[in-house]
């Protein structure tokens, strides 16, 4: 059963927390290989992110190892403002010897795939302007190879582009979740949470969104069919964030979880809930 009203159109993505190994490793990625900022850095706990803006927060379990065969975290999404800029992007992870995973056009958007030192998956990517995929998300995405030659043509002088780091404009486009099941995922994300079913890859993959875009949230069995979460001191997901405009639109989503049987807790970072494959959602407010 579909919800009386949807999420707000104005949700967004906030930070996403994982677990690692080896925290200055990670700090050293992420500053160096992504081109993040350290904003925060204490008691084995730091946040990364650009202008400011928390994108991910690193959280160090020693020894902490990766987590194959789990539900958890696919990949999170750093949606970039131009297309120049994952140009830019590109050529300093060339010059750099990156190690990447994929390199893919979406029909909605152009991707670059890679993994962190905990196997935490990655992807930055930018939109093409939504006029050009509005309405025909569940068509026409799709996966097909980048073409590079035509991405790189952004920046002819790629050997000597300048790259310090993303830029300002950088923000959490959206997060790919491994789930158990996806009924069980459209189940929550739409019928309970809200977001709207904009794709469907039958019982492998669903894409759902708020305010008509492509994705917010990402969820597949690929590698997590029927799998349990990941066993305490994992390398994985600690929780993502949904961001709602106003605490009016969280309380519509809190009493629609309470509803469906969905108890949230309180934490410093605010209402968290898990969804039925044990991912762990923190709701959240614009600031």
């Amino acid at each position: 059963m579909h919800p009386v009203t949807g999420i707000s159109a104005q949700t967004t993505m906030g930070d996403v927390h994982v677990a690692v190994g080896d925290l200055e490793r990670s700090l050293d990625y992420y500053r160096g290989a992504i081109g993040l900022d350290v904003l925060a850095n204490a008691d084995g706990r730091a946040a990364v992110g650009v202008g400011g803006r928390e994108l991910l927060v690193l959280v160090e379990q020693p020894g902490a190892r990766p987590a194959y065969g789990y539900t958890g975290l696919y990949h999170f999404a750093l949606l970039l403002p131009e297309r120049v800029d994952l140009a830019r992007w590109l050529a300093h992870a060339d010059r750099g010897s990156v190690p990447l995973v994929g390199l893919s056009d979406h029909f909605v958007s152009e991707a670059i795939y890679l993994s962190d030192p905990d196997g935490h998956g990655i992807e930055i990517y930018w939109d093409r302007p939504r006029e050009v995929w509005e309405g025909q998300v569940f068509e026409r995405m799709t996966t097909l190879p980048l073409d590079v030659a035509s991405l790189m043509a952004e920046v002819p002088e790629a050997e000597s582009e300048p790259f310090e780091q993303l830029p300002d404009g950088t923000v959490m486009g959206h997060v790919h979740l491994k789930v158990a099941s996806i009924p069980d995922a459209i189940a929550f994300y739409r019928d309970v949470l809200g977001f709207d079913l904009m794709a469907q890859l039958g019982e492998q993959a669903a894409f759902l969104s708020a305010g008509g875009y492509h994705h917010h949230i990402g969820a597949n069995t690929w590698e997590s069919a029927g799998a349990p979460p990941p066993p305490e001191g994992s390398a994985a997901l600690r929780h993502l964030t949904i961001v709602l405009p106003d605490v009016a639109q969280r309380d519509r989503v809190l009493e629609r979880l309470e509803l469906a049987g969905h108890v949230a807790e309180q934490s410093d970072d605010g209402p968290r809930v898990r969804d039925p494959s044990g991912n762990e959602l923190v709701l959240a407010v614009a600031s």
